[in-house]
């Protein structure tokens, strides 16, 4: 590493962390706009739930791709085209008129999402020696997650004050001065590599991804015994089995498979799909409740889910400082442990539950997460060597939209069934009048997040009982 970028390293971070902290703004910030945006187009809550998961399925059927193509194109290229694509996907959500041109611009914004969170991580590790890794993992976790959750508080301000398609259009300018700054300061690429593309594991990998999340959430309308879906679901498991066969043989796979030996790494990366899916949960559903069944409005639910934000934020950095002078694993354990009661707790919510308990309740999600999140990232980069970094960055975004995308279809299917079976015929969205429905629904999916997370601490405990 040279001096120049070594004195830049913490301006270099800055640059990088903007584009992944809007990206997964993006993934986030038309939660609290969806009521709004199904009354608008006249569609229902299962049908504009596509205007979340498009995105999240595009960045997780490409992401391992680009960044194969950040190890042999160079990290920072691919980063910086991704800062133009997704500016340009952006500006056409903000401009669309119907329900699917918004979507296919979602999976415009995708694409260029998806460039810019495969190579982020790996652009931070290869300028920060090793005794800051831990700081600067943690702040590039904290932006990320912060991105997530910040997302509908935002959206709940520009949607009180001005419409919902300028929560897409306020990330133009960004995406425009992002890009200038990286043109300046952002390392020249120098370890570009004559290796090929494994377009045949990318194809593959794209068909899973697209059909098994697309059949998971179709089905929630269609049924998943109707033979289209069923067929969407084989296609999508061969798809699958030859992705992991061709990667197995060819000579430089879009995959490297020999990362996941190492225990700890895949330990942690579990860990973190497991804690994605159950944070999902929230992003879809809370809004609903606060503003269909607490009649609260857009800007006040916005104002209620920015404590989530605002507790990460303050906890996430300390604990990244932390977990370099006393290691990871404890803090991992300790935030695994506080989500799984938080979660606990979020599934006491009713009907007329006090809005101080919401806070508290969204509070300890916020203080859980903060104490995982950035040492878990540290974990997984730490494991891998230098020049597998482009692929580890990677597959740790991909786990995490993977887990956002999961969680949203699963929770969904699961909050629609238990309503249905409550109120006694199907439905796909919140009943007017029938609060008590949309409630007791809520609180089987929380119940089930608690559990996943709590099963997830689980095997971290026991990952850290086997290092003794």
């Amino acid at each position: 590493m040279d001096n120049k970028v070594y004195e830049n390293r913490w301006l270099i971070l800055a640059i990088v962390v903007i584009q992944p902290f809007m990206a997964c703004l993006d993934g986030s910030i038309v939660n609290i706009a969806l009521p709004i945006m199904a009354k608008n187009f006249s569609v229902s809550m299962a049908s504009i739930e596509w205007v979340v998961t498009s995105y999240l399925i595009m960045i997780s059927a490409a992401i391992l791709l680009f960044g194969r193509l950040g190890d042999v194109k160079g990290k920072t290229t691919i980063f910086k085209y991704g800062l133009v694509v997704f500016g340009l996907g952006s500006l056409l959500c903000g401009i669309s008129n119907n329900l699917i041109l918004l979507v296919m611009s979602r999976v415009v914004q995708g694409i260029g999402a998806s460039m810019t969170m495969a190579t982020s991580q790996g652009i931070i590790t290869q300028v920060f020696p090793a005794n800051e890794r831990g700081r600067a993992l943690g702040i590039s976790g904290t932006f990320v997650a912060l991105g997530t959750m910040i997302g509908p508080p935002i959206g709940g301000f520009i949607i009180s004050a001005f419409s919902w398609q300028y929560i897409f259009l306020i990330n133009v300018p960004v995406a425009i001065v992002a890009f200038i700054f990286a043109m300046e300061i952002l390392p020249v690429n120098k370890e570009i590599v004559k290796q090929r593309i494994d377009f045949l594991g990318a194809i593959l990998f794209f068909i899973f991804t697209v059909l098994i999340f697309s059949a998971m959430i179709i089905g929630q309308q269609i049924g998943y015994s109707n033979r289209f879906i069923i067929l969407s679901f084989i296609v999508s498991i061969i798809s699958f089995i030859g992705f992991i066969m061709v990667q197995k043989k060819v000579e430089e796979p879009l995959l490297d498979l020999s990362i996941f030996k190492n225990r700890v790494f895949s330990t942690n990366i579990l860990c973190a799909f497991i804690s994605f899916t159950a944070l999902s949960c929230v992003n879809i559903i809370h809004p609903f409740y606060l503003q269909d069944v607490l009649k609260i409005t857009p800007g006040k639910a916005g104002i209620i889910m920015m404590i989530y934000p605002i507790t990460l934020s303050l906890i996430a950095p300390l604990s990244g400082y932390l977990s370099d002078k006393i290691g990871s694993k404890i803090l991992t354990l300790s935030g695994l442990f506080v989500v799984t009661l938080g979660f606990l707790f979020m599934s006491t919510l009713k009907e007329n539950t006090s809005i101080i308990y919401i806070i508290l309740f969204v509070a300890m999600l916020g203080l859980g997460n903060g104490l995982f999140q950035s040492p878990n990232n540290s974990l997984v980069m730490s494991t891998v060597p230098k020049n597998k970094l482009g692929i580890a960055g990677s597959v740790n975004a991909l786990v995490r939209n993977l887990g956002f995308v999961f969680g949203v279809s699963a929770s969904t299917t699961i909050l629609y069934n238990k309503m249905s079976s409550n109120i006694g015929y199907r439905v796909l969205g919140y009943v007017s009048g029938r609060e008590d429905v949309f409630v007791y629904a809520m609180k089987w999916v929380y119940m089930e997040a608690a559990i996943i997370c709590f099963i997830a601490f689980s095997f971290s405990l026991i990952d850290k009982l086997k290092k003794r």
